[in-house]
């Protein structure tokens, strides 16, 4: 069962290559946070989660690559959902700067 993140991103015209895909999916299948938030909302806190894990783990090679293109993937969509809502691009701009400022403080910590 697709969580409401999960199925807006299965329903987006654009699909992106498979392996994509499939990290997107493994990542929205959990719905962590999902439940009853906005989509946008759901699918920025997945990217930040995500982000988090990257440099949490100090990877800087190759295989990193894939997770730093999903949770680029992850912000994006969040935008392109909360875009349906016009009036709440503004405050998810501002959620989103201080959601990725507090991943990156929390490792420089």
């Amino acid at each position: 069962m697709k969580t409401p993140a999960g199925a807006w991103v299965a329903a987006h015209t654009e699909q992106p290559p498979a392996a994509l895909r499939a990290r997107l999916d493994a990542m929205l299948s959990t719905g962590q946070g999902d439940a009853g938030a906005p989509v946008s909302t759901a699918l920025l806190d997945a990217g930040q989660m995500l982000l988090g894990s990257i440099l949490a783990s100090g990877s800087t090679q190759r295989d990193a690559a894939l997770d730093l293109l999903t949770a680029d993937a992850l912000v994006t969509y969040a935008f392109e959902a909360a875009a349906d809502d016009p009036a709440s691009l503004d405050a998810q701009a501002a959620r989103a700067m201080r959601a990725i400022a507090a991943v990156v403080d929390q490792r420089a910590s």
